[in-house]
């Protein structure tokens, strides 16, 4: 697979040596799950039907898939740590639509794996991991996977994120919407997750990716309000 994603490790190398020494960077990939759907699908959908689908229908051939994209991510995030990928994050954009013992079999588990090969070849380096929508299943998943860090989505009250600093660094829960439409809540949001979340760890970060319509302005003012 290098032949195809040799050019991500070098925009990697290429970053890092720009970089001031007390900027980390953070590598990421796609977790097995999110990027199944992905595959199987062709394009993004909705409700990750296609997926459901398979795992419901063909058990065998989709268990084999997230065995094959495992591998292949443990391999992948290795060489963006070998270019200088400082941190690891894995997003389960996806894994909100899975419930019960689907969430542990096809998020919790192939992310564990990942985490625990990683750390086999590179004990140091932190690992993020984010099950977008996992509700209160957020709760022991860091633990459960040796992550070192658990990503929050906007849906999650501060009063359960801070729960969860127990057990590990949080990551994240800023609304992106707030990228967009900016303004006095923006301020103000910024403001009491970076205040709320200061008695124990926490990465300050969106809950989830910024979009194509953000305003740069915003982002602007989000991080001089961060660092103010």
């Amino acid at each position: 697979i290098d032949s195809r994603l040799s050019p991500i490790y070098d925009t990697v190398r290429l970053v890092k040596s720009k970089l001031p020494e007390d900027v980390a960077l953070i590598g990421f990939a796609g977790a097995p799950w999110t990027v199944a759907t992905y595959m199987i699908a062709g394009r993004g959908t909705s409700n990750q039907a296609p997926a459901h689908d398979l795992m419901k229908h063909n058990t065998f051939v989709f268990d084999l898939l997230i065995e094959k994209i495992t591998t292949a991510t443990i391999h992948y995030l290795r060489k963006q740590i070998e270019a200088g990928a400082e941190v690891i994050k894995l997003f389960d954009s996806w894994a909100g639509s899975l419930s019960g013992q689907d969430l542990i079999n096809y998020s919790l588990k192939p992310l564990g794996k990942i985490v625990s090969a990683l750390k086999q070849s590179y004990p140091d380096i932190p690992i993020i991991v984010f099950p977008r929508g996992a509700g209160e299943m957020y709760r022991g998943f860091a633990k459960k996977t040796s992550a070192d860090a658990i990503a929050i989505d906007q849906t999650v009250p501060i009063s359960f994120m801070k729960n969860l600093q127990v057990e590990a660094c949080v990551q994240g829960n800023l609304d992106p919407t707030l990228m967009v439409s900016g303004g006095k809540k923006l301020v103000e949001e910024t403001k009491k997750l970076r205040d709320q979340m200061s008695e124990g760890p926490y990465i300050f970060n969106l809950g989830h990716g910024i979009t194509p319509d953000a305003d740069p302005k915003n982002v602007e003012i989000m991080l001089n309000t961060l660092r103010s």
